[in-house]
């Protein structure tokens, strides 16, 4: 990595506060059903805005204990509970009750268990579409440690996006990223897009950790080149001082370049800006990515369910 760090970050990634009675309901209702989520485990600078404006919050299931140990994540490290039989049902119920139009779903890596937590993810999946039938979902999984089995049993539970991030450049990767490689990620986004090609496979880079311009748009055609659609692109931020330092803050006018190449590639939908996570807008999103790749979907009104029945 450089040698040159910085450290005080500028005025466009300051954030508003907003502690208002949307934040307080989602925090009940994720305390009353006993939910982690990934905006308070990743410190994600946005949970003021999900929670305070748009009344939403991201799930992470299997614990609050992640077996890798990666540069850039806060989430702790070390023995995960056992699994909880009881969580993909108390997501959906949660999911019902905000009236979510997506529910997003992440995980913590879960090396420990035979299918890396595939079972669940999937069952939570199932759970809410039988509880909140007009409510997408999407699922960011780890890498499944590349079983293509775990890969399917996903897959096979249909969510409406399949998400996995390739996180950072190839170069950076083994610095980065805690037991996980560059191409078993691509081969993991690969493997989606062939096993239900109605999905929408999306995947995400942050920036900021040293990579170059040229590192950035090589790892977007790596992306294309295995079929992903969705792009997501955002600055990395220290989480802790354990964790990997700033290297760089890209710019808002450097993350619309890169927005504009993207497009220009070939991606069907990019997000990119400072603030920008995985599940940043994820809603309005998926509801442009939709009318965009299917312009039966152009009318709000109708969900995806009815769209597949008339299509």
């Amino acid at each position: 990595m450089p040698d040159h760090v910085v450290s005080r970050k500028p005025d466009w990634l300051k954030v508003q506060l907003n502690t208002n009675d949307n934040y307080k309901y989602v925090k009940r209702v994720t305390s009353k059903e006993r939910l982690t989520t990934v905006c308070e485990e990743a410190r994600c600078p946005n949970i003021h805005e999900c929670w305070g404006q748009h009344r939403t919050a991201t799930f992470m299931i299997l614990g609050e204990i992640c077996t890798r140990s990666c540069r850039f994540c806060s989430v702790e490290t070390g023995h995960p509970t056992p699994v909880d039989p009881d969580e993909p049902a108390r997501i959906a119920h949660a999911v019902a009750e905000m009236q979510l139009k997506h529910a997003v779903i992440t995980m913590v890596n879960r090396d420990d268990l035979p299918d890396g937590g595939a079972s669940v993810l999937a069952e939570t999946v199932r759970a809410i579409h039988a509880a909140a039938p007009k409510s997408s979902v999407e699922v960011l999984a780890s890498d499944l440690m590349g079983n293509a089995q775990s890969i399917a049993v996903v897959a096979a539970s249909k969510p409406e996006i399949l998400s996995h991030n390739l996180e950072t450049v190839r170069r950076l990767t083994p610095q980065i990223r805690s037991r996980s490689t560059y191409e078993r990620s691509l081969n993991f986004l690969e493997t989606a897009c062939k096993l239900d090609p109605e999905a929408a496979v999306k995947s995400s880079l942050m920036l900021g950790l040293g990579e170059t311009r040229d590192e950035v748009l090589e790892a977007m055609d790596d992306l294309l080149a295995v079929g992903v659609r969705i792009l997501n692109i955002g600055q990395y931020l220290q989480p802790t001082k354990q964790n990997a330092s700033v290297e760089k803050y890209w710019t808002p006018e450097e993350f619309a370049e890169l927005r504009e190449r993207a497009l220009e590639k070939g991606f069907d939908h990019c997000e990119s800006g400072p603030l920008v996570r995985s599940s940043y807008h994820a809603d309005d999103q998926y509801a442009h990515y939709r009318k965009r790749v299917h312009p039966l979907y152009a009318d709000d009104s109708l969900d995806p369910a009815e769209s597949s029945a008339k299509g």
